[in-house]
């Protein structure tokens, strides 16, 4: 990798201008914290990377490059991909459960109120969300 385009090289089309700009601002002095970009293994696979770019200076203070930091945080993203399908799943299940399902908080709320609880009571969910169901 040494002598080869980073960004050219390892970092895909679509996201090369923002990554280039994050690099330019750092060989200006500008330092970017938490940028999220994806990178590809010598095996083609994509990796994603949480980025800190900064600036890298001599001792006389001259900037002569960046210093990137990263952590691999591809399986994080992998687990919240799954909970939010997991939840969107659970979601639609109580929307379209025959049966009447509702939800209150800890005041007494309404906070759920699927599609029978509609057909049964009358009320759309948009009617008792955030009422008092007694």
């Amino acid at each position: 990798v040494f002598g080869k385009d980073l960004v050219d090289e390892y970092i895909s089309d679509e996201f090369r201008e923002s990554v280039r700009q994050v690099l330019d601002d750092a060989l200006h002095g500008q330092q970017t914290d938490n940028y999220q970009v994806p990178l590809f293994t010598k095996h083609g696979d994509r990796v994603e990377v949480l980025l800190n770019a900064t600036t890298r200076v001599d001792a006389a203070g001259t900037i002569v490059g960046v210093v990137g930091v990263g952590q691999d945080i591809t399986a994080i993203n992998q687990s919240q991909a799954e909970l939010t399908r997991v939840a969107n799943d659970l979601r639609l299940l109580i929307d379209t459960a025959n049966a009447p399902i509702f939800g209150i908080n800890a005041e007494g709320r309404v906070n759920e109120w699927n599609r029978k609880m509609a057909a049964i009571t009358g009320f759309s969910k948009d009617d008792v969300f955030g009422k008092d169901l007694v």
